[in-house]
């Protein structure tokens, strides 16, 4: 495999704080803002904005890190930590494997073992926190297609091999639907998977977040600055999975899953939500 493409980003800036590559810039400056940090729903780091780089993480000793989650689905994620510190999964079926969500660090040893694992035919985006170094995944295994629904696309970072879609659902490959839910992001999007056991699962990120309590899912505008998602988003979210059975729903994180009954936990949570607000 060719390793080009992990190379022509190694300098590119990156945000210290929510972990996204940002494309060239003007004489190798960084830009001055980060648009995904100055929104509501993030926050500029407590040390004014910061920039890093591939090459900086890479020599700082920032690796991939690989999990088994369940039998033939793997998570990945930036070790150690940085930015937001989710995880991706590359999710299997026929056709080829979808890388959901992304992380901020590649390497060589990283696109090795993903080969080794299968390869990737396509990536898709929950909401645009979890872009990291999306542009350098997609090209480091042949210019896949990213898929990033329509709504969010003012908040792309860099749109090379993007794939916009539109509507509420998309099978992006088989037995892999996209459901735009519109909850934490208007284009905010869950993927329905029928899983390697039959039993169905929810590649869910944080628009349906896994608290610590793992019997529950939160629904949130804003996490870090605690502004919750208004009701008939989630209404209208609980219809659109409804013809969906998943017994399984993974998180962003490590260890965030609900491995029995998600699909019931969804609806729970949400009615538990409503009470708590106030609203019926």
């Amino acid at each position: 495999m060719a390793m080009g493409g992990i190379n022509s980003g190694d300098d590119l800036p990156i945000c210290v704080t929510c972990g996204i590559q940002y494309g060239p810039v003007a004489a190798g400056v960084p830009p001055v803002h980060c648009k995904i940090c100055e929104d509501e729903r993030q926050y500029v780091g407590y040390e004014g904005q910061q920039w890093t780089s591939l090459a900086v993480l890479r020599r700082q000793g920032r690796t991939v890190d690989f999990r088994e989650e369940a039998p033939g689905l793997w998570g990945l994620a930036t070790s150690p930590v940085m930015g937001i510190g989710q995880r991706a999964l590359l999710v299997p079926g026929n056709g080829g494997t979808v890388m959901w969500d992304s992380i901020s660090v590649i390497d060589e040893a990283s696109v090795t073992r993903v080969a080794e694992l299968g390869g990737i035919s396509a990536i898709a985006l929950s909401h645009p926190h979890f872009l990291g170094s999306v542009v350098e995944w997609s090209r480091a295994f042949g210019d896949v297609p990213i898929y990033v629904h329509e709504r969010d696309a003012p908040w792309l970072c860099r749109d090379e091999n993007v794939v916009l879609w539109s509507g509420e659902t998309t099978e992006i490959l088989p037995g892999r639907t996209l459901i735009n839910v519109g909850v934490h992001f208007a284009g905010g999007t869950v993927m329905h998977w029928d899983g390697t056991d039959g039993r169905g699962a929810l590649c869910a990120g944080d628009i349906f977040h896994v608290v610590s309590d793992r019997r529950w899912v939160g629904f949130m505008h804003s996490y870090p600055n605690m502004i919750p998602e208004h009701p008939d988003t989630i209404r209208r979210a609980l219809e659109l999975i409804e013809p969906y059975h998943f017994e399984s729903l993974y998180g962003g994180w490590w260890d965030r899953v609900i491995s029995d009954d998600a699909h019931n936990r969804v609806i729970a949570s949400a009615q538990r939500y409503f009470h708590h607000i106030g609203s019926r």
